[in-house]
Order: C-alpha cells, then structure tokens, then sequence
C-alpha cells in the first residue's frame, strides 16, 4: 500500500548519476519516488546499487522511496508499475548515453532511447498521467556555428546516433503532448558533473588518471569547449521543471539547463590539477568523430520561465568532486 498524501513521481533512470541526486532532492522535499532503472551493464552495476544505497539513506524519515529493477524496453514491465502506482508525474532520465558508444552500437541506442520513450508515453496515455520531464541533451545541436545555443536554433543535423535519438525523444514528447494534453519540459542538459559522476566521463577519468600518475587522453589541441553545469543546479532545473509541468495544460517547452560559460580542454584539466595537487601526463590524440567543438548555453529561457539560476562556478564544483573521488577512493591511510 502507497503511504496516503504523497505526491508519487516516476523516477526511469533514479539509480544513475543524475538520476540518484534527483530522488534525493524529491524525498527532501516530500514526493513518493519510484525508481525504475535496469541496472545494465553500461559501467559497473555495482555503482547504480551504490548510488541506491545513497537514496535509500535519504529515504529516511522524508518521502518515499520504491525500487524497480525493470528495463524500459520492456512494455510490459513498465505497464505494470503505472498499474501498481498513482503517478502525478514521470521524470523520465533513462537512456544509453555517450557519443562515442553510441556510433559503435547505434541499434541499441535507438531501442533503448526512442522505444523505450514511446513505451513511457504510451503508459502515460494509458494511465491519465499528464506532466513529463524528459532527460534530452546539448548534442541535439551538433556543431552548431552560432553561440551561444538557442533553443530556437535549428537542431535536424545531429551527428551521432545518440544525438539523433534524443531529437527523436523531444519529437515523440511533443507529439504526444499534441495529442494527448501530456504537459511536457524536456531539458537539454549540458555536460553535467559532480559526486557520482558516471565513471565513463571525463571529469572523473581524468581525475582518476590523475591521481593515479597515469596519462590522460587529451583529444585535439586543448581548445574544444564544454559548458559544464554542476549536478546541483542540473537538479534544481529538473525540480522546476517538475513544478512548471503542473501549472500548464497540453504544453511543450523545451529548456536548456547549463551554466551559460565555457571551459576549454585544457582549463579543465588545468583545474583537476589545481584541486588534486597533481600534474597531469598527457596522451595527444586526434578529435573524435561524432565529438562536437563547443556546447554553450543560453538559459534565458529557462531563468524566465523555470525561474533556473545556477550558482556553482567551474573551480568550486570540481573542488566537490575531487574531494568527493578522494574520500571515496583514497580515504586517509
């Protein structure tokens, strides 16, 4: 039985990065939160299960928390918990990620990241339940030319598999917004970073490689850009976006939530340096195919409508996370 006056959101993806720091905050503020992740084999399911643990612990004495292990692939499965659950809304972040794993197993990527969304919408159509918050990204506008990225610019020339399927996610969201009255924010998010990070992910390999004294892959001359938001204020737009969804009926929005600065390759590494005390050995290797230039963020739109005001600068956040790395992974002998 479903505790009585909670407010149960669906989590898809609540064991991942983002995923796990989005549950917390919707426990702190009180939601019922129902995880639903597959726990695949991407990197280490022994993380996501860490990361559950992490939930688990903020679980107690705020919110509600339930766990599904059940892939969104699987139409039945995710039936079955709209069954089960009276949702007010979904948070929908789960995906295969990644640029360049995508261009080595796109087939997967377009199951997982375009079936697996119809499956959650046709629940949600099935089921009556009408605020969405889709998980989309800045690689939807490629090697955009102009910056910073709008999210009027013209975004049909993506050029990795795992950018043309989350076009196709905003695509589906807006038709079934159309149709259906599903009001509906997807957030293009902008290299987001923090504790927990996926392991796959530059901030945290380098950090790790690092420390460990080994070399880190440094892709072109240094100059390509990344605007990189901190997981915090990633959460706090996702929040917003949860609360915008409830005040509409049968719209679409889509929001780009980043910092609205730039960091150079080469800065970044130079600040991991910085915090660690370390420095760095560098692996010179040529761009990556399907790897864009620069991300940059215009978040006008989101600051006027989400009311979104990210606050942590470049330095602060990566001071987090490689203190974060270090009592994790090289506590105090």
């Amino acid at each position: 039985m479903e505790k009585k006056n909670i407010e149960w959101i669906l989590l898809t993806g609540g064991a991942g990065f983002i995923g796990s720091h989005t549950a917390e905050a919707l426990l702190s503020k009180g939601y019922g939160v129902c995880v639903a992740d597959s726990f695949n084999n991407f990197y280490s399911p022994s993380v996501k299960r860490d990361n559950i643990k992490c939930i688990e612990a903020s679980a107690k004495g705020a919110g509600a928390l339930k766990v599904y292990e059940t892939d969104i692939r699987n139409l039945k499965g995710i039936d079955e918990i709209f069954a089960s659950h009276n949702f007010s809304a979904v948070i929908h972040l789960a995906a295969y990620a990644g640029v360049r794993p995508s261009i080595e197993n796109a087939p997967l990527y377009t199951d997982v990241n375009i079936n697996g969304t119809l499956n959650i919408l046709e629940c949600m159509k099935k089921y009556g339940v009408s605020r969405l918050v889709f998980a989309s990204s800045s690689s939807v506008y490629g090697n955009n030319k102009k910056v910073p990225f709008s999210e009027t610019d013209f975004v049909d020339n993506p050029i990795s598999p795992y950018a043309a399927t989350k076009k196709a996610g905003e695509l589906l969201c807006h038709t079934y917004s159309h149709l259906y009255g599903i009001n509906s924010a997807c957030l293009r998010f902008f290299t987001v970073y923090g504790p927990r990070q996926r392991p796959d992910l530059a901030i945290y390999k380098f950090t790790k490689l690092i420390t460990e004294n080994k070399e880190i892959p440094f892709f072109g001359d240094g100059s390509a850009c990344r605007d990189y938001t901190f997981i915090t204020d990633t959460v706090d737009g996702i929040v917003k976006a949860l609360r915008w969804t409830g005040k509409v009926q049968g719209r679409f929005e889509v929001f780009n939530l980043g910092e609205s600065r730039t960091i150079s390759l080469s800065e970044m590494v130079s600040e991991i340096e910085k915090s660690t005390g370390k420095k760095a050995a560098l692996n010179k290797l040529p761009m990556q195919p399907g790897d864009v230039y620069k991300t940059f963020a215009d978040i006008s739109k989101a600051k006027e409508i989400l009311g979104y005001n990210p606050t942590f600068s470049f330095a602060e956040g990566i001071k987090i996370f490689t203190n974060w790395y270090t009592e994790k992974f090289q506590p105090a002998q």
